[in-house]
């Protein structure tokens, strides 16, 4: 990789810093907000989400795959955390029973992986995620991804309409950058995401000054298991756990998609120092309140999308984000973000995963048989994102999270699929026939 310039390397690792934020800062207020926290507490995990995360991207890409990936909390972990806070009630439990559940689950997870990463048996979690599950994985990602942004760059109101005005405002921020990155010379594709969220965040305080953007409040000290004290609520701690386990195909997915992008083989050594503190992070993350953290595979478009694959701009950026933790009032700051503006930025940045899902393929050619191979996982997983959960509230409580969440459905079907079908039989014959 060539080395960047100065003024690069600043513009490059501040555009790392809006890209972190923007993807992380969401989860921890949505998690307090659905276990009803106050927002001093709230404020606090957020806190502590910044640093955290910001101390994970930078040793990741330090010592542990050592690429440009950012590590967070995991969207698979966050809704199903979300779903299970609502099913509080139907439940018959307090938030601080099934929140010191999910702590144990996150624990017992976190111990798992550092076992799994410690004693080199890594290499069974990629006879689990074969590359076709992985392929499935990336597709349903995208989907899921782009369903999250979509649904987040409009403006709804409290009546549940759709503000007009701020939702048209996103939808031209999203051709404004998409613009800028197909006509824009070669530094302004590169640094078409930052442009979009400084542009965006301007002219959004211009135009829509009245509008509340999302906003925290320092917090002075950090919360110990604010969702409440780890406890033995079986159900909640196996539902956790095999979510905790599935969200380890991250760190496949992401390495393996970052070593084509920079025309490398990934090492063992890699994967098992990367493992190693994404289980130091998960037990971290429950303490504090936070979600189990994973590399993002999603970061794979934003390389895509910048063309900036050095390693120094993501670990400085990592390492303002844990500043705007350590100093509140920088946090803060950054806080006033609009939601839409981040959503509508990230829109265009996530597109490119799509392209990797197809690369990740590997120019694989299906028939009429082996088709399903891939689109049964993929298309139930997708139809399931797009049903109401509470279509699901008369199947067993245990197993709604699960069920109800299209992403954790189509990987396991995709899992059990390469375990009982013999694909390769299918398409030998299929070309037998062709012959």
């Amino acid at each position: 990789m060539n080395k960047l310039s100065s003024m690069t390397t600043a513009f490059a690792s501040l555009q790392w810093l809006f890209f972190i934020f923007a993807n992380i800062v969401v989860v921890p207020i949505s998690v307090g907000m659905a276990f009803e926290l106050s927002s001093f507490e709230v404020a606090s995990i957020l806190r502590s989400s910044l640093i955290v995360t910001g101390i994970a991207c930078v040793l990741q890409g330090l010592i542990g795959h050592r690429y440009p990936i950012l590590e967070g909390p995991s969207g698979v972990i966050w809704g199903l955390i979300l779903n299970l806070s609502l099913s509080a009630s139907t439940l018959g439990m307090s938030f601080t029973e099934i929140g010191g559940g999910i702590a144990t689950g996150m624990l017992l997870a976190g111990g798992v992986t550092l076992i799994l990463a410690a004693c080199n048996l890594t290499f069974l979690l990629k006879k689990i995620f074969t590359p076709m599950v992985m392929s499935v994985y990336l597709f349903l990602l995208t989907f899921q991804l782009m369903i999250i942004f979509f649904e987040g760059m409009l403006k709804i109101d409290s009546d549940g309409r759709i503000n007009l005005p701020i939702s048209l405002f996103s939808v031209g921020l999203v051709v404004l950058v998409s613009f800028l990155k197909i006509k824009g010379n070669r530094l302004i594709r590169n640094f078409s995401i930052l442009i979009g969220m400084v542009l965006g965040w301007i002219l959004y305080t211009l135009l829509f000054s009245t509008e509340q953007s999302m906003s925290g409040e320092a917090a002075p000290a950090f919360t110990i298991f604010p969702f409440g004290m780890p406890n033995l609520e079986i159900g909640i701690i196996a539902i956790t756990f095999l979510g905790c386990l599935l969200n380890l195909s991250n760190t496949i997915a992401s390495v393996q998609a970052a070593s084509i992008l920079y025309k490398e083989t990934p090492t063992k050594s890699q994967f098992k120092n990367s493992y190693l503190l994404t289980g130091c992070y998960s037990i971290v993350a429950s303490l504090f309140g936070l979600v189990t953290y994973a590399p993002f595979a999603s970061s794979i478009g934003f390389l895509e999308s910048t063309q900036i694959f050095d390693r120094k701009p993501f670990i400085i950026g990592g390492a303002l984000i844990s500043v705007l933790g350590i100093i509140p009032s920088f946090g803060l700051l950054l806080s006033t973000l609009p939601i839409t503006v981040g959503n509508a930025v990230l829109f265009v940045a996530y597109m490119q995963l799509f392209g990797v899902s197809l690369k990740s393929l590997n120019g694989y050619k299906f028939n009429s048989i082996t088709i399903y191979r891939l689109a049964a996982p993929v298309l139930i997983g997708i139809s399931i994102m797009t049903i109401e959960p509470s279509l699901f509230n008369n199947l067993p409580i245990y197993i709604l999270p699960i069920v109800s969440n299209g992403f954790i459905v189509g990987v396991l079907l995709s899992i059990v699929l390469e375990k009982l079908v013999k694909w390769d039989d299918y398409s030998l014959e299929a070309q037998r026939q062709g012959a």
